[in-house]
């Protein structure tokens, strides 16, 4: 069979991205499909301009902390902003962002096809768009098609009054109450942008507790720094049984309670884009939407690799570029896998949160199963010199290890720079390095980084 590639890479998000850039690096003549803008839902619709509107808004919400600054020996009059301003920032940020990934494709020679990919049959990618349908032949394929924002029955959009993600970082408006459906990574960073903003902000979770994806300490105290110390009222062990836009948008709650507010962000999770793929075509079936890979991230059928969301393992950017990667490095015969456990996750709120490895009940399950125990260490930033100079002592570090070996099991951070805090931790655990040899290393003072050494100091492995 004549290829018209080595490589077709279906998704140019980050994921895809990532492993066409890799692939040209390791010789493979590489093609990437595309019906949208480049960069996917990261570049576009999440990641990228979620963090500029952050930036902008963390810096009102600093500003207007009248008490606080005068902590350290200022004072600022009347702080205003222009909402079109910080919308602009966030849009220029995508245009520079995206246009430098497009430069990159372009510059190694990857080829970018413009249409809607999908498989064809064993070695062939469909591309169609208004005007087109084309086939390519390819040694091997890679689907990275992403996921988009999951809207629950009974819950009716418009994009103005009631929206998810994909039209939240537009800031096109500032409602003088919005609602929040879901407490996820989402949902903190919104309430923390609305807050900022002047927003008064009711949060809704369908689960019985706030944050369940976070560790429950972490959970505990953001729920303190986060949304009590704003006055964001929350709702918890209830689901937002059906949604109406409109002035007012009426929200009705599973125990009868209706709402009335300005504006509704639905953020409920994300499913995967696999639909309509052409999987059948080369014997594929999609579990609850997500195409299953092995540890290779190969699919059942030959020569057809997934990553990124499409999978479902861990729904981050930087995940789906570290599986695009394996991928490449697989195809080319060097059989690399991802290690999810040293994975490390963030929520860019004021304060930050992230962690990498197990929660504690995860960790207890682990231990249950293995017959060892563990243990954990919590320190805090208002003991440490850093944070206390900066005036910034909210959160803690939270550690878990193995009591008899002293592994590294998971590390949890809320507080100032947690997002950047995390990756010694992440290096440790993709180590599987022991609290008493991290104990041993030195950090620099007064840095941050010393309320992980002394959680590492303070634990006391039985081994």
């Amino acid at each position: 069979m004549q290829f018209d590639y080595d490589l077709v890479i279906i998704g140019a998000g980050v994921g895809g991205h990532g492993a066409a850039l890799h692939a040209v690096a390791a010789g493979l003549k590489t093609a990437i499909v595309e019906m949208g803008e480049l960069g996917g839902t990261c570049v576009n619709r999440g990641c990228i301009p979620s963090k500029a509107l952050l930036a902008a808004s963390g810096r009102v919400r600093e500003l207007r902390a009248k008490e606080h600054l005068k902590l350290l020996g200022i004072e600022v009059g009347e702080t205003t902003f222009d909402r079109g301003a910080i919308a602009n920032h966030a849009s220029k940020t995508v245009d520079k962002l995206r246009g430098d990934l497009t430069n990159s494709l372009k510059r190694l020679g990857v080829d970018i096809l413009v249409g809607r990919g999908s498989l064809a049959g064993a070695n062939t990618v469909q591309v169609k768009d208004q005007t087109c349908d084309r086939l390519y032949k390819a040694k091997d394929i890679i689907i990275a098609t992403g996921s988009a924002p999951f809207v629950p029955p009974g819950i009716e959009l418009d994009g103005k009054t009631v929206f998810t993600s994909d039209e939240g970082i537009r800031l096109d408006w500032l409602p003088q109450w919005i609602a929040i459906v879901g407490s996820g990574y989402i949902g903190l960073e919104f309430s923390d942008i609305y807050t900022a903003l002047g927003s008064e902000v009711t949060m809704i979770e369908a689960l019985d507790t706030l944050m369940p994806a976070f560790d429950p300490d972490i959970a505990k105290i953001a729920e303190r720094v986060l949304l009590k110390s704003r006055d964001i009222e929350t709702k918890v062990g209830v689901r937002a049984k059906k949604i109406t836009p409109g002035s007012p948008v009426i929200i009705e709650l599973s125990d009868g309670e209706i709402l009335e507010v300005d504006a509704c962000l639905v953020a409920t999770g994300r499913i995967p884009l696999t639909q309509d793929l052409g999987l059948e075509t080369v014997g594929l079936t999609a579990n609850r939407g997500f195409i299953e890979v092995d540890d290779r991230m190969a699919t059942s059928a030959p020569h057809v690799y997934a990553i990124g969301d499409a999978t479902g393992k861990m729904m981050l950017a930087h995940t789906a570029s570290a599986q695009g990667i394996a991928a490449v490095e697989n195809i080319c015969d060097r059989h690399a896998k991802v290690d999810y456990l040293s994975i490390p996750a963030a929520a860019f709120t004021h304060p930050e949160i992230s962690f990498v490895g197990l929660t504690e009940p995860q960790a207890q399950a682990q231990a249950k199963e293995h017959n060892f125990e563990i243990s954990t260490v919590r320190s805090y930033f208002k003991g440490n010199s850093k944070a206390i100079a900066e005036a910034e002592t909210d959160g803690l570090a939270k550690i878990i290890y193995r009591q008899d070996t002293g592994e590294l099991l998971g590390v949890h951070i809320m507080g100032i720079h947690a997002s950047d805090l995390i990756q010694e931790a992440a290096n440790a655990i993709a180590q599987r390095a022991k609290v008493q040899d991290l104990a041993r290393i030195v950090h620099a003072h007064p840095t941050l980084s010393e309320v992980l050494d002394e959680a590492y100091k303070r634990a006391t492995p039985a081994g």
